[in-house]
This record gives C-alpha cells, structure tokens and sequence, in this order.
C-alpha cells in the first residue's frame, strides 16, 4: 500500500515513456534517414565569428568608420549646451540688464 500511494504522488513529476527510441524508429533506424540526410548537409569544422549590432554595423566589416562615435560625441555635445543654455535663460528671465 505504502509503494503504490508513493507512485501516486510522484505520477505527475516523473514523465511516461513517450518517446522511446522503438516508438520514435519504428524498432529500426529507417526513420532516421532524412535526419541524417539533412545533418550530412551542414558545413563542417569551427563556426565563423559574427560580430553583431552596432558594432558590426559600424566598426567592423568593410564599412568601418568611426563616424558614428563622433556623431555621439558631437549629439552629447549638443544636448548638454541646450541644457545649460536653458538653465541660464530660466536663471536670467526675471534680471533686467
């Protein structure tokens, strides 16, 4: 009694037997033939290196520049000079000179 309410409770954690290799083939490795067709295609050896993203884009490849890190300079430049250009407007508004 003790074995089989153990086995109960454990039911819904331990998976069936769903996918045995004799269900999957069929008892022989036939079924496995496109698989192994497709697999055979594939290159071969250490995969290439991709560089992804910005900095792909940019700064590696045949279009390298460093362009771009300039125009963030250059954006960052501009948004603080507007920030403290307003700020000093918002400080001198209500001073007559």
């Amino acid at each position: 009694m003790r074995a089989s309410l153990i086995r109960r409770q454990l039911g819904g954690l331990v998976p069936p037997k769903i996918a045995t290799p004799k269900s999957v083939s069929g008892g022989s490795g036939d079924g496995l033939g496109p698989l192994v067709n497709f697999y055979s295609k594939l290159p071969k050896g250490a995969a290439t290196a991709r560089v992804s993203g910005i900095k792909g884009r940019f700064f590696n490849g045949a279009n390298a520049s460093g362009l771009p890190l300039l125009a963030l300079i250059g954006g960052l430049f501009g948004i603080g000079y507007t920030i403290d250009y307003h700020m000093h407007l918002k400080h001198h508004k209500n001073h007559a000179h």
